[in-house]
């Protein structure tokens, strides 16, 4: 059952257009990731969503019924915004049930669906404390537990986690997943954060310009990206890019490296431009079961301990190596690198978008 439809929505200030054409279709109790650069739009359309900004024209429907026009005390939804927002005279319990009060619900629910929310949270033993008492972690889970006790039909989460460390930043992004399996909500949670979009989300949707780029499951994003910007921006580390034209017979010829030719075995136009894209985690320092091998020259190292990036030029830039533990090469080295042609990604030079 659809809980969420956004249809051809489009957002105008003056004649500046920051929604372009939006089409999502969001299920019930699933988490959604909006995700993009500063700019993308992606913080517009959730305002849009929650009824803080007016469509210029198009539909958005929770549970079947169109929300445009209706103030946000209508639609049913709950935001977490980036900042907390907590009233700082109030402690933990009458920050999280104001919006009760106002409501003047009985006493008796104010008080279950409080105590249900704090337990829920790990928060039944700080009621009585006011925000200055409270860690950043705790404050952000004050204000999630604001939205809990309205029980709306919607979550909306706009990047909660942005003021915080990046340790409790971990932390929050398993407890909030957490709390959406158990509540069984509608979530959609905006984020320019790619990592906190794969692992959280049950579907993502990448955007541009006020474009949406792409949209589909994680790991649709990540092995079959639709164009050179989404492969680009999922994945960490970024994928590799190499300037590259289509010979014959399914080889690609790196520009200005005739000394590693790519037996791809593709369907590829003789002549044509390419991107060639290959991601940090797939080329390897031993053969495998990989089918490309390429030569090359250690130009840096750089190591986290458990992992290494190897930093290597091929066809005049610079393309990284995330190797998993510590290899002997060292700058100024010759490797051969290895990589399957299945994980080699190739989009057209001009119009970006997959071949």
């Amino acid at each position: 059952m659809l809980q969420i439809e956004i249809d051809h929505l489009n957002k105008h200030y003056g004649g500046f257009h920051a929604l372009k054409d939006i089409n999502i279709a969001i299920e019930q109790g699933s988490f959604v990731a909006l995700v993009g650069p500063s700019g993308c739009g992606k913080s517009t359309l959730l305002r849009t969503l929650a009824g803080l900004e007016k469509t210029s024209s198009g539909d958005v429907r929770i549970a079947g019924e169109s929300v445009v026009g209706k103030p946000p005390r209508e639609r049913d939804v709950a935001m977490v915004f980036q900042s907390y927002a907590l009233y700082p005279h109030m402690d933990v319990e009458h920050n999280m049930n104001y919006s009760m009060r106002l409501k003047r619900r009985p006493k008796d629910e104010i008080s279950e669906r409080t105590r249900v929310a704090a337990e829920t949270l790990g928060l039944d033993g700080l009621l009585d404390r006011l925000p200055k008492a409270l860690s950043g972690g705790q404050r952000q889970r004050v204000a999630m537990g604001r939205a809990i006790v309205r029980n709306p039909k919607v979550f909306l989460f706009d990047e909660p986690l942005s003021n915080l460390d990046a340790a409790l930043r971990v932390h929050m992004r398993s407890e909030i997943r957490k709390l959406h399996e158990r509540l069984k909500a509608t979530s959609v949670y905006v984020t320019h954060d790619q990592v906190e979009a794969m692992t959280m989300a049950d579907h993502v949707v990448v955007m541009r310009s006020g474009v949406i780029e792409q949209q589909g499951s994680p790991l649709d994003l990540y092995d079959r990206p639709t164009n050179k910007f989404v492969a680009g921006f999922i994945g960490s580390p970024a994928m590799n890019f190499l300037p590259a034209i289509a010979g014959n017979n399914g080889t690609i010829i790196l520009d200005n490296d005739g000394a590693n030719p790519l037996n791809l075995k593709r369907n590829v136009d003789a002549g044509r431009k390419l991107w060639v894209g290959m991601r940090p985690e797939h080329l390897f320092l031993s053969p495998g079961s990989s089918d490309i091998a390429i030569d090359a020259v250690v130009a840096g190292i750089e190591s986290t301990g458990s992992m290494t990036f190897i930093v290597i030029e091929l066809a005049a830039q610079p393309v990284i190596v995330a190797h998993s533990g510590r290899p002997e090469s060292s700058k100024g080295d010759k490797i051969r690198l290895h990589i399957s042609s299945s994980n080699i990604h190739l989009f057209d030079r001009e119009t970006e978008l997959s071949v």
